[in-house]
């Protein structure tokens, strides 16, 4: 497998050069609009170890160099690999009729003749938690759990435990199967894909999600016969340890190159959508912006790294922070653009109580863009978090994720769900930011 992805990213670095549209990018402010349609058309949705994740992968490192960084270059790691298949579930009893639903990422498949049997619903994982094992052994599980809007996108994590552990639960209570309701804020009939986790000493059983208005329209076929009966098939494949890579490039520092400045996002996507939004909007701001600084001539190095695997538990986040353990005290400064493209409307830090002054001098520039000073318990990112948690200062501009989750890991996560004006503003807040740390002298960890 390791050989195959080799080749495949040999081929796209060539079929990339080659694209008429590679030598089409303007150095302004569309420049973060224009990347991102790039990678989303040219490549495409980007499952972490599949072909089209070698695509971005040789995508990524040509548009580096056509921007004129001055070192381009690609880190692999190994990762298990996850392939999607056919998946179907529907009423059987009372009421036949088929739901919308899609397999989460890891899950095993069910048998060639797939599961069909009695279903039983649950408000959330405590409750499942907290069942009788005798009222589960043998039903699928179907957990019904309500996720609500906010700015920061905070109640996520409040649900998505579901997802994520929902299949070990549901397996030690002797379930067949679980599905959930998407960890969604779209009454549009698109399921949430995502992540989940298998325990060792627990039988693998078939987990999927199913769309918000499926899950409303079970939960009244549960109200009118709770001993409604579902058939469920999924052909997921487990091929096994596959390569990836980050992608990693440079605009060297003018006085201070060994003081590493890093903004960073994740190349990779679930496999439903393109990706626009989760995350090609992240990819497309913080490659802009180290681009359109680098005429400036910063005086530390800005690193841009494209994280590979993050939606498989940021695992590209934590091979890059083994293979730079030696040089993490270098890294002076990190940050992540994962949250999709609405407006930045807060700027939090992570930052020493010294350095928290300097931080309000950044934020006072970034005011005339509507962005509010916020907290000094920013996490950086979903991959930048792994550096904080190794020390590294962090800061995050806080994007407007009202609707984030209406096409998050959906199918509707596409080009045309991002507003070009917004992305712009994006952009300008990472430029302010960017430039004040590349271009101090503040040790942001004091």
């Amino acid at each position: 497998m390791k050989l195959w992805i080799t080749t495949i990213i040999a081929a796209a670095t060539f079929a990339v050069t080659s694209t008429p549209q590679a030598s089409q990018l303007d150095l302004n402010n569309d420049l973060a609009y224009q990347l991102v349609e790039s990678l989303t058309v040219e490549v495409g949705p980007r499952l972490a170890g599949s072909e089209a994740d070698a695509r971005a992968v040789a995508w990524a490192e040509q548009k580096f160099k056509q921007l004129g960084f001055d070192k381009v270059w690609s880190e692999p790691f190994t990762m298990q690999y996850w392939e999607r298949g056919n998946a179907s579930l529907r009423v059987e009893a009372p009421f036949n009729q088929a739901l919308v639903l899609t397999a989460l990422g890891g899950s095993v498949g069910t048998p060639f003749d797939g599961i069909t049997s009695q279903v039983i619903m649950f408000d959330n994982l405590q409750q499942l938690q907290q069942a009788d094992p005798a009222s589960v052994k043998g039903k699928i599980v179907f957990i019904n759990q309500t996720l609500r809007k906010d700015i920061r996108g905070g109640f996520y994590g409040q649900v998505v435990g579901a997802r994520a552990q929902g299949a070990v639960e549901a397996a030690k209570q002797g379930a067949k199967a679980i599905i959930i309701r998407s960890v969604g804020t779209s009454n549009n009939r698109f399921a949430h894909t995502g992540i989940m986790r298998y325990q060792d000493d627990v039988t693998r059983i078939p987990a999927a999600a199913i769309s918000v208005p499926d899950a409303q329209q079970l939960s009244k076929i549960l109200a009118i016969n709770p001993e409604a009966r579902l058939s469920l098939h999924m052909q997921n494949n487990l091929p096994g340890e596959v390569t990836s890579h980050n992608v990693i490039a440079e605009i060297t520092g003018s006085k201070r190159p060994d003081e590493i400045v890093l903004i960073s996002a994740h190349i990779d996507s679930w496999d439903e959508g393109t990706g626009a939004l989760d995350d090609g909007a992240g990819v497309g701001i913080v490659m802009a912006t180290a681009a359109l600084l680098k005429k400036e001539q910063p005086e530390r190095t800005i690193r841009v790294v494209l994280f590979g695997n993050e939606e498989g538990g940021l695992i590209g986040a934590r091979a890059y922070a083994a293979r730079h353990a030696a040089n993490l005290n270098n890294h002076v400064f990190a940050s992540e653009s994962d949250f999709g493209a609405g407006r930045v409307w807060r700027f939090d830090t992570g930052f020493g109580e010294q350095a928290l002054a300097f931080g309000a001098q950044v934020q006072q520039q970034l005011k005339h863009l509507g962005i509010e000073a916020g907290t000094n318990t920013a996490s950086g990112g979903p991959d930048v978090s792994v550096l904080k948690a190794q020390g590294v200062p962090v800061a995050t501009l806080q994007q407007d994720g009202t609707d984030y989750f209406d096409y998050h890991h959906t199918p509707n996560d596409t080009l045309d769900k991002i507003d070009p004006a917004a992305l712009q503003q994006n952009l300008q807040a990472w430029l302010i930011m960017t430039r004040a740390i590349a271009n101090s002298q503040v040790d942001l960890r004091k």
